[in-house]
């Protein structure tokens, strides 16, 4: 069945549920592309049909399981998650009822579900499977799988006249226009990403200078701040993105307190995949950060692009739930016509390394003839399956080797699983396994702008590791666990310019990560302060992100030899690396193209990992 997807249509399982669809063991499952999503539904259902969450409804998501395989029958999770799931059960035999929603945001998992599902109903015709979507494409997914939705209230558009050149502090002015113009509601704001919704939080900050918010984080001081008198609105600023805890995100779904107004500064995790009640105003700035991978230099990056006109008018459809609404777009009127129709599948735009290794864990080895719902360019797919071959992933024959057969079950990506492997052969596997942690959360340290970023900077150097940013963070480690014990972490983090958030979860995640090493029995031997072996190790999962230093202070890739900048909050931002080498974990593209997380490296290091990719004397790639 495929459906149009309406604010109640997640709920679906619940009322499955009661039909009697999760009957004699069987499980309701359904998917989400974000985890907020699977997190806030799960919740919402738990509580209507009077359950603990976790007991009769729970969910599932990366590092996180709230669910018990005895009593639960309803099952939210991200779509990764179910497909990690079938590695184990390829049938998905638990399950009687799939119901895929959002498949219109087409993530790479929905994407790759979706194949996967239509060989499953092959072999079990009686699993009924729901595809939803929140735009006008459910006909080309009921096309693909067969080869009562009431009008939302009006939403008025409004339009700047011209482009602003700084969309966060126009967004900022609009929100308190807004404020002092307009009459009662919510208001939702959509940036792209962390760094532009804390950037907002402070602009809003500096045009209240008579007036108090209520700030969701204790550390800002309100004291010198003249309160207006007891019966004027109050606003109460609140962050939505991906890099928070479950519970800081489920808080933008509590109502705001009596006299006063939230406001949501959101990245495009508010556009679809959740519903917070009592939104009247959504501020649009036009533009999302989605990750897109180049298979000429074989690097991914995260590029800030305009939205498209499905996701534009989604935005403005979150103004209009429960009553009528304004979505003010901070771009022309004209523009709109000249934004994309639908924002291209992310199969499209993504590094398909990890997802083929998955496919082929599950013997589908021909990928010629699995059924892509939107085929990924070719010479995506041939860079990946390269890669797969270079790091002994996948042998001559295009099958998994052995290490390839474990590596695929690590829910992480390749090249950090890989490093978890080689640790046993440098013998560092403690700290590989603490740095693994440290990058798979966001931004553990908290440096901001200004005289407070330079302060934040000093509390960084107590860390500093002259090797660059992966033995930074692992330094951080032991100082925060010894302060752990004694209950004082939270204030600890908070005097030392680091996320207490992020910290948390990398415990959490290394502890989770430590039984698949002991579970593979992969020795936790530390390398004793040597940190030349640990770096070699590093280039074993980062040999296809090296880059060399050039004159002008920049960096080129090895392979495409492409121009890189340097984080400014890298500790090699300011300093060039001896060996002239580096190896970096990400790349993001604003206004010129930055690597974040970097290590000193030596040339001959990747030659050893990746030798058909690298020529030392050059620096340019063998196979282009």
């Amino acid at each position: 069945m495929t459906v149009r997807r309406t604010e109640r249509l997640p709920e679906l399982p619940q009322y499955l549920h009661e039909a009697g669809w999760s009957a004699d063991g069987n499980v309701i499952a359904c998917t989400q592309p974000r985890r907020v999503a699977a997190t806030s539904v799960a919740q919402r259902v738990a509580t209507e049909v009077g359950s603990v969450l976790g007991d009769e409804v729970g969910y599932t998501i990366r590092f996180e399981d709230v669910s018990d395989k005895e009593s639960t029958r309803i099952l939210y999770m991200t779509d990764g998650m179910l497909f990690r799931e079938t590695l184990v059960d390829p049938l998905l035999s638990r399950y009687s009822v799939i119901m895929i929603d959002e498949a219109h945001e087409r993530s790479i998992y929905t994407d790759l579900m979706l194949g996967i599902l239509k060989k499953i109903r092959r072999k079990r015709p009686s699993l009924r499977l729901i595809v939803s979507s929140a735009t006008l494409d459910a006909t080309s997914f009921l096309d693909y799988f067969t080869a009562g939705n009431s009008p939302d209230e009006a939403t008025i558009l409004a339009h700047l006249q011209e482009p602003t050149p700084d969309y966060v502090r126009k967004a900022a002015e609009v929100v308190w226009n807004i404020h002092l113009q307009q009459g009662s509601g919510d208001i939702l704001v959509f940036l792209t990403g962390r760094e532009e919704i804390d950037r907002c939080l402070e602009e809003l900050a500096e045009m209240l200078p008579t007036y108090a918010p209520i700030l969701p984080w204790p550390e800002v001081d309100t004291n010198c701040i003249h309160r207006l008198p007891r019966t004027a609105t109050r606003l109460k600023l609140l962050a939505l993105h991906a890099g928070l805890s479950t519970d800081e995100q489920l808080a933008v779904f509590e109502p705001a307190e009596r006299g006063s107004r939230k406001v949501i500064i959101s990245t495009n995790i508010a556009e679809a995949s959740v519903t917070i009640d009592g939104i009247k105003f959504v501020v649009d700035s036009g533009f999302v950060k989605i990750r897109t991978y180049n298979p000429t230099t074989s690097l991914s990056s995260l590029v800030t692009v305009p939205v498209s006109q499905a996701s534009a008018t989604q935005r403005a459809g979150r103004a209009g739930r429960t009553s009528s609404g304004i979505c003010y777009r901070l771009y022309p009127e004209h523009a709109f016509d000249k934004l994309p129709r639908t924002t291209a599948p992310e199969i499209t735009r993504t590094d398909l390394t990890t997802p083929i290794l998955q496919l082929k864990s599950l013997g589908i080895d021909d990928l010629m003839k699995f059924e892509w719902v939107s085929a990924p360019p070719a010479e995506s797919a041939l860079r990946a399956l390269e890669g797969l071959h270079a790091a002994g992933m996948i042998g001559e024959d295009g099958r998994l080797t052995v290490t390839g057969e474990k590596v695929a079950e690590c829910p992480v990506e390749v090249n950090i699983a890989r490093m978890l492997f080689q640790s046993k052969e440098y013998k560092c596997g403690e700290e590989i396994l603490t740095i693994a942690a440290m990058t798979t959360v966001q931004d553990v340290f908290i440096i901001p702008d200004g005289a407070a970023g330079a302060l934040a900077e000093l509390e960084r150097r107590k860390f500093t590791a002259e090797e660059g940013d992966h033995l930074t963070l692992l330094n951080v480690s032991p100082a925060y666990n010894a302060f752990t014990r004694y209950g004082r972490s939270s204030s600890w983090c908070k005097s030392h310019a680091l996320s207490f958030r992020a910290m948390s979860r990398a415990v959490s995640i290394r502890a989770q990560l430590k039984k698949y090493m002991q579970r593979f029995g992969l020795p936790l031997e530390s390398c004793e302060g040597d940190a030349k072996r640990l770096r070699k190790c590093l280039v074993s999962g980062y040999w296809r992100n090296g880059a060399r230093w050039v004159a002008d202070g920049t960096y080129r890739s090895v392979r495409g030899n492409a121009t890189l900048h340097v984080h400014p909050n890298s500790v090699l931002f300011t300093r060039k690396p001896r060996s002239g080498w580096v190896i970096f974990h990400e790349m993001e593209e604003t206004k010129k193209t930055q690597i974040r997380i970097l290590t000193e490296i030596e040339p001959d290091w990747l030659l050893e990992h990746g030798h058909q990719y690298y020529d030392k004397r050059t620096g340019a790639s063998v196979s282009t």
